[in-house]
């Protein structure tokens, strides 16, 4: 036996069982080469097998073993062949072996072709060295379990790696581009079925498979599995986008769990529609159509270091879209505060499912929970939820283009949730439910607005006095990530990730909707078309690409040891911001001076006008901040960083892809001026920026 290199040393002293033609079973070790012999057996065919289980040495292997959901027939043969590498970088099966010199038969093989229990195993994959049907069905007639070996022959076995392919994930807790473009992609599967073959309930006979591309069920349960690189996130999908994966012994992969009704009684078919299989346990799909539900749907699945948790956005029409106009403020009874009614019914839906899936795999993983657009909100709400849970698990939260989800007590409450929030240039989505937004009354009063002239698209608009009469406002939760394009006077854009910090910039979508619904609360539905026709709120054709540009750009800002700003962009949107805040100015000083009866009917709105001038100061000043601010290897990669041989080959693979070396201006930092490449700065300037900085780079 050996591996694909043509050692037998990852399989010396392994214990094996040889049984003939007449049921006798001959019992001995491989050799430290890997050899083994059976003399004086029946004659015919002999069937080998390697059933010893491990012996729980290694702790890993030791969890998987013993846990009380689904414990894993993890045999010796197992743990070895996870020891073991691919020879082809991408875990094509080799066409030739050095070990075939000797040998007067030569198969290649899998781990599932010599153990007794495979439902925890990968999928077979395709290889050149076949064993023959003939032999497959000599050994069916037998009735024996193993490979079948001819007499009087040296058969040399080489077996495929169990190794698998994991998304990368740090699970430092502070930010990363790393994260944000991995989470996004998971995101975005999360709007694709489960994929199981065969899914109606209950499932008979012993055997599912996933088939369907693009699922989560394939990516997670077959794909990765068999070291296939998978891309495609989303039906719809026509470019690229390869997540950064780790080679990993299969064992630590995320896990899709095995079926198999001879080992597990809740795979049994008679429990009927309470038989558990892999969608059961991985996917919610809590339609309404079926079952009276929320519509909710989400995807999780675990490894020993995390628990990935993926919520849906908004997807399908009329009832996700009632939800989102279901904006009607409730008390949030695991919590403090009150939050949007639609997405708190579904987020108990969610929660759940995911409770039930932790009683089960829950052994102190870092929970990752990402969400978009409606599915942003809810894993917000369950993401509170489980933090208030006394397991006191570790979260991190990423959400893309989620709207609000709770007013701005439910915030302050939450302060301690650690969520990362993206917003994409002008997406509208992050500005509904409006601050003012109550449902039912008409309570909307647009006070002062004005539009800027002469800056860029998306800092154009800023409207003054919008409220909510009847509570508190609906508010935003967690640190904003801004991804904001940079166009110049020519063709050339670039773009930055940053925290803007005023209203101007943040609720620039919500101003320019509501200028157009002056005289009263906005039309929803028309609202909805808006945000559905939003290139901006796109997973595929918005979120993902700004993901992997930031990437990019971090990447490139990390590696030529430069700012995450250059002085082209920091003019740039500068100048911009400059105008805006004596636009603004000048806008306060006018209204002021009118009659004092206005100003004090106006008092609300007049007063907003100074404090966002303030805040496009603050802006100003962040954005100074990311000249002199340097980019480490730890805000790219996160924990990676510290795992050199890991990250160098897992990037190495990523960019063996064509995709992911295309020049893309949004990924780029934009051509040099003088002065960008290398960024001085003085001891005194850093410890003057350092207080208002802290929190931006530290949280």
């Amino acid at each position: 036996m050996v591996d694909e290199f043509g050692s037998g040393e990852p399989y010396a002293g392994l214990l094996y069982e040889a049984i003939d033609s007449e049921g006798h079973v001959y019992k001995g070790n491989l050799d430290g080469s890997g050899k083994g012999k059976v003399d004086n057996h029946f004659a015919g065919l002999v069937a080998v097998n390697f059933n010893r289980l491990h012996n729980q040495s290694v702790p890993l292997y030791s969890r998987l073993m013993d846990r009380q959901s689904y414990p894993l027939p993890i045999t010796e043969l197992q743990v070895r062949a996870e020891q073991t590498r691919y020879r082809n970088h991408d875990g094509a099966r080799t066409t030739s072996n050095p070990a075939q010199a000797c040998a007067d038969a030569y198969y290649q093989v899998e781990v599932r072709h010599l153990v007794r229990h495979v439902a925890h195993l990968p999928p077979e994959a395709a290889c050149h060295f076949k064993r023959t049907l003939g032999v497959q069905r000599l050994m069916g007639a037998y009735g024996e379990q193993g490979f079948g070996l001819l007499p009087n022959r040296h058969t040399v076995l080489e077996v495929r790696p169990l190794r698998a392919l994991l998304p990368m994930l740090s699970a430092r807790p502070q930010f990363c581009a790393l994260n944000l473009y991995q989470l996004a992609l998971m995101a975005t599967l999360s709007y694709c079925p489960f994929g199981q073959s065969p899914r109606d309930l209950p499932v008979r006979g012993g055997l599912v498979s996933f088939p369907r591309q693009p699922s989560v069920g394939n990516m997670l349960g077959d794909a990765l599995c068999r070291f296939d690189e998978a891309w495609q996130v989303d039906a719809g999908q026509k470019q690229a986008y390869y997540p950064l994966y780790e080679d990993v012994a299969y064992s630590r992969r995320l896990e899709v769990v095995p079926f198999d009704p001879d080992l597990y009684p809740q795979n049994n078919p008679e429990l009927r529609d309470k038989q558990e299989n892999p969608e059961s346990i991985h996917f919610l799909d809590d339609s309404r159509q079926s079952t009276g539900g929320t519509d909710s749907q989400a995807f999780i699945t675990h490894n020993d270091e995390l628990i990935l948790i993926a919520i849906r956005g908004t997807s399908e029409m009329p009832w996700d879209a009632l939800r989102d106009v279901d904006a009607l403020q409730v008390p949030f009874e695991e919590g403090e505060g009150k939050v949007h009614r639609g997405f708190y019914q579904a987020a108990l839906v969610v929660l759940d499912f995911v409770v039930k899936y932790l009683a089960k795999f829950y052994a102190g993983q870092t929970l990752m929970i990402c969400g978009h657009s409606l599915g942003g909100a809810i894993a917000l709400l369950v993401s509170e939820m489980l933090r208030r849970e006394p397991d006191g698990y570790n979260i991190s939260l990423y959400t893309y283009g989620a709207p609000r989800a709770g007013d701005a007590a439910f915030v302050k409450a939450a302060e301690a949730l650690r969520h990362y929030r993206m917003v994409n240039h002008n997406d509208p989505v992050p500005s509904v439910p409006g601050t003012w937004l109550n449902t039912k009354p008409s309570v909307y009063g647009s006070g002062v607005a004005m539009t800027f002239a002469n800056v860029p698209v998306g800092l154009s608009v800023f409207v003054a006095g919008i409220s909510n009469w009847d509570g508190e406002p609906y508010a935003h939760h967690g640190f904003l990530w801004h991804f904001f394009p940079v166009q110049f006077d020519t063709d050339e854009q670039s773009s930055i990730l940053w925290s803007p910090g005023c209203d101007t910039v943040n609720q620039h979508a919500a101003c320019s909707l509501a200028l157009r619904q002056r005289n009263g609360l906005p039309e929803r539905s028309s609202l909805l078309a808006q945000i559905f026709s939003a290139g901006d709120h796109s997973m595929v054709g918005g979120y993902i690409p700004s993901c992997w540009a930031t990437l990019r750009r971090w990447q490139e800002t990390h590696e030529l040891d430069r700012c995450l700003v250059t002085r082209r962009e920091f003019e740039r949107v500068d100048e911009a911001l400059v105008s805006i805040e004596a636009q603004l100015r000048r806008e306060y000083n006018t209204t002021t001076a009118r009659p004092d009866a206005y100003v004090s009917a106006h008092e609300k709105e007049v007063m907003a006008l100074l404090r966002e001038a303030e805040k496009v100061r603050n802006t100003r000043e962040r954005l100074l901040g990311l000249r002199s601010v340097p980019i480490y290897a730890e805000d790219v990669y996160g924990d990676y960083a510290s795992r050199a041989e890991i990250l160098t080959a897992s990037l190495e693979r990523w960019r063996q892809h064509p995709e992911n070396l295309k020049a893309e201006q949004l990924a780029m930092a934009p051509a040099f001026a003088d002065g960008d490449p290398v960024r001085v700065v003085s001891f005194e300037e850093i410890m003057k920026d350092l207080e208002d900085y802290e929190k931006f780079w530290k949280i």
